[in-house]
């Protein structure tokens, strides 16, 4: 019976040291997992901290071309309305110094011949100044669209270089 007991106690030791070893390893290989498990959240969440940070800077700078490119179009407008309202002026002033000086036509033959280069003056003004309101409406538009541009070419680039 003694060496029964022996045995016994032996083999509760045995299967208590056996245990405990198993249980070193368990926990062991559970502060491993947790380990990698928080490793890897710190890295997703350090990466995803970054993107946010570069889609907010993006989005800023997105916001700047559209300010810029409203403050671009508002100057065109500014000088479209400058120049109108300059040929405006001086168009109805050539038409009144026109008209008074066809009034003082002492002929027929005289009056048609005023009437005729006030005509052509005048149209040779209005092409001219279409053309100076095109050139500065054109200019406007490439000045408009440029931060724009800009930002969409970044962003392709941005994205064909995630690629």
């Amino acid at each position: 019976m003694a060496d029964s007991a022996e045995t016994i106690k032996k083999t509760v030791e045995t299967a208590t040291t056996t245990a405990k070893a198993q249980g070193e390893q368990f926990k062991a290989q559970a502060e491993k997992i947790q380990a990698t498990g928080t490793q890897a959240l710190r890295e997703t969440l350090d990466k995803t901290s970054a993107s946010m940070a570069e889609l907010s800077a993006h989005s800023k700078q997105n916001l700047e071309a559209l300010t810029a490119s409203a403050t671009a179009a508002q100057k065109g407008v500014e000088a479209l309305s400058a120049q109108a309202l300059s040929y405006s002026k001086s168009s109805w002033e050539n038409g009144v110094a026109a008209a008074q000086t066809i009034a003082k036509a002492r002929s027929v033959q005289e009056l048609i011949e005023l009437q005729t280069n006030y005509a052509k003056s005048a149209m040779e003004t209005y092409l001219s100044e279409v053309t100076k309101m095109t050139e500065t409406l054109t200019g406007s538009v490439k000045e408009s669209f440029k931060p724009i541009n800009e930002r969409v070419t970044a962003t392709v680039e941005t994205f064909q270089a995630a690629r």
